[in-house]
This record gives C-alpha cells, sequence and structure tokens, in this order.
C-alpha cells in the first residue's frame, strides 16, 4: 500500500507511507524531509 502523507520541506519530493513505513524524516519541528534532503541537513550542521 502506497499512501500520500506529505512533501518534502526543502525540495518538494512527495513523500509517501509504505505498506506502514514512513519513507522520509520528521523532525521535532513537525518538518518532513525526504532522506536525501536530511542526509545534506546533517551534513551541514555538523561541518558548518
Amino acid at each position: 500500500m502506497k499512501e500520500l502523507v506529505g512533501t518534502c520541506s526543502c525540495c518538494g519530493k512527495d513523500i509517501y507511507c509504505l505498506d506502514g513505513f514512513f519513507n522520509g524524516v520528521m523532525t521535532d519541528e513537525k518538518q518532513s524531509y525526504c532522506f536525501t534532503c536530511y542526509e545534506t541537513i546533517c551534513k551541514k550542521n555538523e561541518n558548518p
């Protein structure tokens, strides 16, 4: 089952729930990111 649950706050890519698993990352600020954008954001925060 594939259900659209939102879009990436960074790139605008659609994020889906696939068979009960959220296919992205939800931050404490309630923003959704795809895995690619989230990894990029984390790397920027670790190595400013």
